[in-house]
C-alpha cells in the first residue's frame, strides 16, 4: 500500500489545485443529486398534484408557497427546477469527467518522463545487471497500469464523495433506517473483503506474465535471424500458444472476479431493499413520503457503493504495477551518474599529456573474480594506441573503464594527473566518439543518423565525414543518397556498410578521442587499407584507441599493449612486439599470418 500512497503524493503535488476544483465539483455535483431527489416528492405533494403526507419534512415549509399557486403553474414551476438541477449536476459531470481525463493523461506522461528520465541518467553498471526487456516492460506497460490505478483512484474518490453526501441526506431524514441500511452494507462488504485478496494476487500474476511474455517477444525478434536459420519457428510459436492460453486465462478469470463482486452486490442490494422496506414499515412506522425518498436515495446510493468495491478491485490488481515504477525509480535514482542537465553546459575535455591507469582491479559483482587486475599504462595524447588479446581477456572492459562507464573498484583512472569522477566524466564523454564492435544505426535516414551526434553539421562536413571512413561512395549509390532509410539497426545495409557509417557519424563529431572497438572487423581488405590510412591521416591530431582484432589494422600504431585474463602481459611498439619470439603478441601474429596464407 505504501507505494499507492507514494504515487497519491505525486499526483497530489502534481495536480494541486486542479484536484481540489474536481473534488469540490463532485461534492457541488453529489449535493446537487441529492436535493433533487429530496425535494421531487415534497413539491409534487405540495403543488396538490400527488397527495402525499409531507408535514413530517424539514423542508416542507421552504416551498409552502407552492400550495397557493394554481396547479398547472406549480407543476411547471417544480419541474423546470428539477431540471435545472438534473442540468446543472450533468453539466458539472461532463466538467469533472474532462478534468480528470486532463489529470490522468497529464500524470501518466509526468510519470513516464520521470522514470524515462531516470533510466537514462542511470550508469552503466545498472543496464549490466538488467535484462532489457524488464526495462522496456516497466516503461511502456507497468507505467500505463499505473494510470489505469489513478483513474480507479480517482473514481473512488468521486464515489466516496457522493456516498457519504446521500448518506448525510438519508440520516438527515431519518437517522434510524439511515443505521439499520448502513450496517446491513458494511456486512456485506466486510463480507466481500475476499474479492480484494483476490484481486492482488491476480495483478501479481499478471504482472509476472506481462514480463515473460515481452521478454520472449524481445528476444525472439532479436534472434530471428538464429530462428529461421535453424528453423525454430515451431517451437517458438509452441512457447507463444502456451503464454498467451496464460494471459488469456488471467483475463477471463479476472472477468470473473469482477462480475461475481457485482453479482453479489446486485443480489445483496435486492435482498437490503427488501429488508429495508420491511423494517421501514413494520419496525419503524415510516411515512409514505419519507419511505419513498429514502428508497430513491438508496437506490441511487446502492450502485455507487458497488462502484467503490469495483475501484478497490482494479487498485488492487494495478499495485504490483505501482511497486514495479517505483522500485525502477529508486534503483536509477541511486544509481544516477549525473544530474540531468548538465549535459548542456559542459564542455569536452581539452587533456595534454595523457591518460593513466593506475594499479586498477576490476570485476562486475563481488562474487566473480577479477575482470581487470594490475592494470598499470599510459595512454599519451594524440597518439594511437592498440589493446590486443585472446577473446575474453579483457580488453572492452578497460574500453569501458577509460570511457568512464565502469567504475574501478581499486585503484585510478587519471586524466592529467586528475583522477576520473562524476566532476569530469561529462567532460570526458563529450570528448570521446566510439565505434562499436557490432555498430548501431537508429532505423531512420542516414542524414538523420549523422545529425543525430552533429546537430548543427553542414552537408559538406557529412560528405568528409562520409568519404573518410570509404562510405561515401555507397552512399551516393542509394536511391535517396544521405535521405535514404536504412531500416531497424541499419538492417539495409551490409555490416561493413553499417560498420563504414558509424565510422563516420564518429569522425563527424570531431573528437579529441577516437575509441574504435574492433570497429574493422566486418571490413573486406580493400575498405580495411582505406580505414588504416584514414587513421593514419588521424594520427597527431586525436588520441586513438584501438581495440585490434586483425592485428594488421595496428600495424603503424604507437604502442600496442597485450592483454591475457584480465592483465598487461606485453607492451612496446609493433615491430618490437613481433620480433620477440614466443611470446602471445607473436603467436596471435603468427596464427593470422597463417590464416591469410
Amino acid at each position: 500500500m505504501k507505494h499507492l500512497l507514494y504515487f497519491l503524493k505525486q499526483i497530489h503535488s502534481f495536480a494541486g489545485k486542479k484536484l481540489y476544483v474536481n473534488l469540490l465539483a463532485t461534492v457541488f455535483m453529489s449535493l446537487l443529486e441529492g436535493i433533487g431527489i429530496l425535494l421531487l416528492i415534497p413539491m409534487l405533494s405540495l403543488s396538490g398534484i400527488v397527495n402525499l403526507d409531507t408535514e413530517g419534512l424539514p423542508i416542507f415549509r421552504i416551498f409552502s408557497f407552492l400550495q397557493d399557486m394554481p396547479s398547472a403553474i406549480s407543476l411547471v414551476l417544480i419541474l423546470g427546477i428539477y431540471v435545472l438541477m438534473v442540468s446543472g449536476q450533468n453539466i458539472l459531470q461532463q466538467h469533472v469527467t474532462v478534468q480528470n481525463t486532463v489529470i490522468q493523461l497529464s500524470f501518466l506522461r509526468h510519470v513516464q518522463l520521470e522514470t524515462y528520465d531516470a533510466l537514462l541518467h542511470a550508469n552503466w553498471e545498472f543496464f549490466i545487471k538488467k535484462r532489457k526487456s524488464d526495462l522496456i516492460n516497466v516503461v511502456l506497460s507497468e507505467v500505463a497500469r499505473t494510470s489505469g490505478g489513478t483513474t480507479s483512484f480517482l473514481q473512488f474518490i468521486a464515489s466516496l464523495v457522493f456516498t457519504c453526501i446521500q448518506i448525510g441526506l438519508a440520516f438527515w431524514l431519518s437517522p434510524v433506517i439511515t443505521i439499520f441500511v448502513l450496517l446491513f452494507g458494511l456486512a456485506i462488504i466486510f463480507l466481500n473483503r475476499k474479492f480484494l485478496k483476490r484481486s492482488l494476487a491476480l495483478g501479481n500474476r499478471n504482472f509476472e506474465l506481462g514480463k515473460s511474455y515481452l521478454a520472449g517477444i524481445t528476444d525472439q525478434i532479436n534472434g530471428i535471424k538464429d530462428i529461421k536459420s535453424n528453423t525454430l519457428e515451431e517451437s517458438r510459436m509452441s512457447w507463444y500458444r502456451s503464454i498467451t492460453e496464460e494471459m488469456k486465462n488471467e483475463q477471463v478469470e479476472y472477468t470473473k472476479l469482477k462480475t461475481t463482486s457485482q453479482s453479489y452486490y446486485k443480489i445483496s442490494s435486492a435482498v437490503l431493499v427488501a429488508a429495508f422496506i420491511f423494517a421501514a414499515v413494520k419496525l419503524f412506522h415510516a411515512e409514505a413520503s419519507q419511505l419513498m425518498l429514502i428508497i430513491l436515495i438508496f437506490s441511487r446510493l446502492w450502485p455507487k457503493v458497488a462502484g467503490i468495491q469495483a475501484s478497490m478491485e482494479q487498485i488492487a490488481t494495478t499495485l504490483p504495477a505501482f511497486k514495479a515504477v517505483k522500485a525502477l525509480q529508486d534503483e536509477c535514482r541511486n544509481a544516477k551518474e549525473f544530474e540531468k542537465g548538465a549535459n548542456q553546459r559542459i564542455k569536452p575535455i581539452q587533456f595534454v599529456k595523457d591518460i593513466e591507469c593506475r594499479n586498477v582491479y576490476f570485476r562486475y559483482n563481488q562474487d566473480a573474480s577479477y575482470a581487470l587486475q594490475h592494470i598499470n599504462l599510459n595512454i599519451p595524447s594524440n597518439k594511437m594506441t592498440a589493446f590486443v588479446g585472446r577473446s575474453g581477456a579483457g580488453k572492452s572492459t578497460l574500453i569501458d573503464l577509460l570511457m568512464g562507464l565502469n567504475q574501478p573498484e581499486k585503484g585510478q583512472v587519471l586524466i592529467d594527473g586528475i583522477p576520473l569522477s562524476k566532476d569530469n566524466l561529462l567532460s570526458l564523454r563529450r570528448a570521446i566518439s566510439y565505434v562499436p564492435q557490432d555498430p548501431f544505426l537508429f532505423n531512420a535516414s542516414i542524414r538523420e543518423n549523422l545529425l543525430l551526434v552533429e546537430p548543427h553539421a553542414s552537408e559538406q562536413q557529412m560528405w568528409e565525414a562520409l568519404e573518410f571512413s570509404s562510405a561515401g561512395e555507397f552512399v551516393r549509390r542509394l536511391p535517396q543518397g544521405l535521405d535514404s532509410l536504412i531500416g531497424d539497426r541499419g538492417i539495409k545495409l551490409s555490416g561493413g556498410e553499417r560498420q563504414r557509417l558509424v565510422l563516420a557519424r564518429a569522425i563527424l563529431r570531431n573528437p579529441s578521442i577516437l575509441v574504435l572497438d574492433e570497429a574493422t572487423s566486418a571490413l573486406d581488405t580493400e575498405n580495411e587499407a582505406k580505414i588504416q590510412e584514414a587513421l593514419e591521416r588521424l594520427k597527431g591530431k586525436m588520441t586513438i584507441i584501438v581495440i585490434a582484432h586483425r592485428l594488421s589494422t595496428i600495424r603503424n600504431a604507437d604502442q600496442v599493449i597485450v592483454l591475457e585474463q584480465g592483465e598487461i602481459i606485453q607492451q612496446g611498439g609493433f615491430a618490437q612486439l613481433a620480433e620477440e619470439k614466443s611470446n602471445t603478441f607473436s603467436k596471435l601474429l603468427g596464427k593470422q599470418m597463417e590464416a591469410v596464407h
